[in-house]
């Protein structure tokens, strides 16, 4: 290869990002992950295939936006699994932490510690494995694995009524 073509195509792939996970959208497939859930189990994409689940990113828990968002999702957790859909919640969090959250809100959902941050960064949840915190945003997974809806910017108050909304029109 020239030192031309190469320089160009080099260029192009920078300037596109090459290597990096582009945004998910709808119709995309999700990537494959496994995480640890507040009691230390090990919980996997595969685990939930065929299953429609929404994956919930919340920066902190026990603050007050992700206790409200926790709490909102809670109070609906009986119509999402009237629909068949799992929910869970993924925080940058140590199990400990998470399971602390979960008791005290009486969460009947698992939340899952991304702790190395790999797949917050590689669905767009994250900039950096250096985050301090994911971003809060959301992602309803079909049963083929593909992104049904992408929630960029979540409201806590609203979130599960606006998701609610969307699976019934997706029915």
């Amino acid at each position: 290869m020239s030192w031309e073509v190469f320089s160009v195509v080099f260029l192009v792939l920078f300037a596109f990002g090459a290597g990096a996970a582009g945004p998910l959208t709808e119709g995309s497939p999700f990537p494959q992950w496994e995480l640890v859930d507040q009691q230390g189990q090990k919980v996997s994409s595969k685990d939930l295939a065929g299953k429609t689940y929404l994956l919930w990113f919340y920066p902190k828990a026990m603050t007050s936006g992700c206790t409200r968002e926790g709490c909102e999702l809670r109070d609906h957790y009986a119509e999402f699994r009237k629909l068949g859909v799992e929910i869970l919640g993924v925080s940058f969090d140590t199990p400990a932490d998470n399971a602390r959250f979960a008791a005290e809100q009486r969460f009947p959902f698992r939340l899952l510690s991304d702790s190395s941050r790999q797949l917050a960064v590689q669905v767009g949840a994250a900039d950096s494995p250096e985050a301090s915190y994911p971003k809060r945003v959301s992602f309803l997974v079909g049963g083929d694995g593909r992104v049904l809806k992408v929630y960029p910017k979540v409201d806590p108050a609203t979130h599960a009524q606006e998701v609610l909304k969307d699976l019934q029109s997706l029915k």
